[in-house]
Parts: C-alpha cells; sequence; structure tokens
C-alpha cells in the first residue's frame, strides 16, 4: 500500500448498536475496524471517515442524537477527515470524490456498515468513478432482513450474497490479515 490508498471507514456508528436492527453477523466487525485503522494510522496512510445524517429528528442518525456518534474503534483523529453524508453513497451530495483526487488517492480500502446498503453503494461508486476499491469482509457487518414473502434472511447470508456480487465486478474482496500481509 502507498500513500495512494485511502481507508474509507464507512457509518462506523452508535447507531447500529440499537436493538431495533435485529440479529447481525461478523460481531468482531469493529474489533477487526480498530485493528486495521491503527495499523494504518502507524503506517502514516491516510483515512476518510463517513458519517451518516438523517434529518429526521427522531432518527438514531440525527446529528443531535448520541447514536449518531462514532463507535470507539473508529474515532477520528482531528486531521483525519469527516465525510458527512444523507443517503446510502459517500460520494452523493459530499466532497469525497474531490478530496480522494486532491489527495491523489486512486485505491481505497473499505470497511464498516452496512454490507448490504452504504458499504454496497458506496463502493459500486467507487468504482464507477475510476477508483480501485477493495472491501474487507471480517470489517463489514450486516443484520438480517425479510424478503418480500416475508421470509427472515440471516445476515450472515445477506453478508456473503453482497460481497459474492461486489467480488470481481466492482471491488475485490479480502480479509484484514490478507491485507495487512500486504501493507
Amino acid at each position: 500500500m502507498t500513500s495512494k490508498t485511502g481507508l474509507l471507514l464507512i457509518d462506523v456508528q452508535k447507531a447500529f448498536d440499537d436493538p431495533k436492527w435485529g440479529s447481525r453477523n461478523n460481531p468482531f466487525a469493529e474489533e477487526n475496524i480498530g485493528h486495521l485503522l491503527s495499523v494504518w494510522r502507524a503506517k502514516g496512510l491516510p483515512v476518510v471517515h463517513i458519517r451518516h445524517l438523517s434529518r429526521n429528528r427522531g432518527s438514531l442518525f440525527h446529528p443531535d442524537a448520541d447514536s449518531c456518534d462514532f463507535k470507539e474503534e473508529a474515532r477520528p483523529l482531528a486531521e483525519e477527515p469527516v465525510i458527512e453524508k444523507y443517503v446510502n453513497s459517500a460520494f452523493i451530495g459530499t466532497d469525497l470524490e474531490e478530496r480522494l483526487r486532491e489527495r491523489g488517492i486512486q485505491s481505497l480500502v473499505i470497511a464498516g456498515l452496512t454490507t448490504d446498503h452504504c458499504v454496497s453503494t458506496t463502493t459500486r461508486m467507487a468504482r464507477n468513478l475510476g477508483f480501485d476499491p477493495q472491501l474487507l469482509s471480517d470489517a463489514t457487518a450486516t443484520f438480517d432482513r425479510v424478503d418480500l414473502d416475508g421470509n427472515r434472511i440471516p445476515a450472515a447470508e445477506v453478508h456473503r450474497i453482497h460481497l459474492a456480487s461486489l467480488h470481481g465486478e466492482f471491488t475485490q474482496v479480502t480479509n484484514i490479515r490478507n491485507l495487512i500481509a500486504h501493507l
């Protein structure tokens, strides 16, 4: 990895600790993110934090809600940029693309929450905009979903299917161990 590779941490926020989301996979995702972030910072590589916001006062993601804060494992340092977004893609309605290009960042390592929503959307857009993304399977997670017939789809299956649909077409899916081995 070089300074042309940025770590993009998506929506690692306390809101996802709320029980309303239900069951989730990969309970060690935040621990893995924290470990990767420590290694990344020690190497002096660029980090960008993405924070999801809602204009709805009752939302867990409203800026006034404590749950909108970053989780401890991914708390930004003062010098690390924070991009705030109101939609699933970190590129829409933000200056993320411009910031990355200004810093000469061409490749992205992506981690965060949730695999099938903001992580997937941002990863797809990154590739479409010409960036070279890598997605970390063990530093992402999601929740159970319900299909149109009311059947519960376990989070692990949702996660696996979304990683499979992204791999090769929009990103290279890897894990933290393999990524750190190549740092």
